[in-house]
């Protein structure tokens, strides 16, 4: 029963995935193409997460921490960057 349930929650995300990159193609501001890439980057860590526990190995939850470090890293890069022009001041 919980491999269904996990299947089902890949399916879900993937979903998720697919519909937020459309966002990211057809957002009418770049602020909103920011929030879709943040949103992306939640669906693929729920993604890895999910499928770590499918097979049963640790080394995707290791490789979900450093895609959300990663992630935090970049969106406040690119939205600094839209604010003032520059990253490191």
């Amino acid at each position: 029963m919980l491999t269904l349930a996990i299947w089902f929650n890949l399916l879900c995300f993937g979903a998720a995935l697919l519909i937020t990159l459309f966002r990211v193609l057809t957002a009418p501001g770049i602020g909103d193409r920011i929030l879709a890439l943040d949103t992306m980057v939640i669906n693929v860590i729920a993604l890895l997460l999910l499928y770590g526990m499918l097979v049963g190995s640790a080394i995707y939850f290791e490789s979900a921490l450093i895609f959300a470090m990663l992630g935090f890293v970049s969106t406040v890069a690119y939205a600094r960057y839209v604010l003032r022009g520059n990253i490191i001041e």
